[in-house]
């Protein structure tokens, strides 16, 4: 995959950002520090505290790591961890299997490419960030021939999971799979009937994967370790919105 180069003239105050796979340890290790910046410094996931100063866990030393770096500053300032099909024997499976049953996708497994970690500085997330890590993603499916992209998106439970309650009756109603795609959480989160409030938005992460054409393949998981609800979301390469298609597809180009 090409690197790619994005923003502004430096005479600017917006930053240039540029594109890559990680291809060294010390590149693994800037991501696994940038994401405990993210999740446990700036979410205060407290289980999740090490002297390291980094977050990692299996999956890290078979995964390819997107990056997206200021260009100025060389600085990691996003990422997405993915997980291709030829690797799942070294994984045992992918990582939201951890959290859902995907039995029912057992015949598409070839097909699948896994999309996880997604991270971006507080200081980047102005959109163009998530752009170059969707780039990345349409340039890796490309790569493996994937015809399908799974990931799990989190929603924080801070609120005593109001949010993510309302978040799933709302996008339900309109988003979610034929039931030939369905999974099922093992350990659910327990739903409820309140009113839904005013005003709801939807995170940023969720909302670019629904206006791509990605289904809500069933209720949210349960992640205690993260103090998050996570919805299983899935979205066909045959969907995907034509307007992104071509923006991404053409910034996946090879050189």
């Amino acid at each position: 995959m090409r690197m790619m180069n994005v923003g502004a003239d430096s005479s600017t105050s917006f930053p240039k950002l540029s594109l890559s796979l990680a291809s060294t340890h010390e590149d693994v290790k800037e991501v696994q520090r940038l994401r405990y910046k993210v999740f446990v410094e700036a979410m205060g996931l407290e289980t999740l505290k090490n002297h390291e100063g980094i977050e990692r866990d299996e999956f890290d030393d078979v995964c390819d790591h997107l990056i997206v770096r200021d260009t100025r500053t060389l600085e990691v300032v996003g990422t997405y961890r993915v997980l291709s099909p030829r690797v799942l024997s070294q994984t045992g499976g992918f990582y939201s299997e951890q959290e859902f049953d995907l039995s029912r996708l057992a015949n598409l497994r070839p097909r699948i490419m896994e999309a996880g970690r997604a991270c971006i500085h507080p200081d980047y997330r102005s959109g163009g960030v998530i752009m170059m890590l969707w780039a990345g993603l349409a340039a890796c499916m490309q790569r493996e021939q994937a015809e399908y992209l799974i990931g799990c998106a989190s929603v924080s439970l801070a609120d005593g999971g109001h949010t993510i309650n309302a978040l799933y009756r709302k996008l339900a109603a309109d988003h979610l799979s034929p039931p030939e795609y369905r999974v099922s959480p093992r350990l659910p989160f327990p739903l409820h009937d309140d009113p839904l409030p005013e005003g709801l938005q939807v995170p940023a992460l969720i909302k670019g994967y629904l206006r791509s054409g990605a289904w809500i393949c069933g209720e949210p998981a349960w992640d205690p370790d993260f103090h998050s609800a996570d919805l299983f979301m899935m979205l066909p390469l045959a969907r995907l919105d034509s307007r992104y298609a071509r923006h991404y597809l053409k910034e996946a180009e090879p050189a």
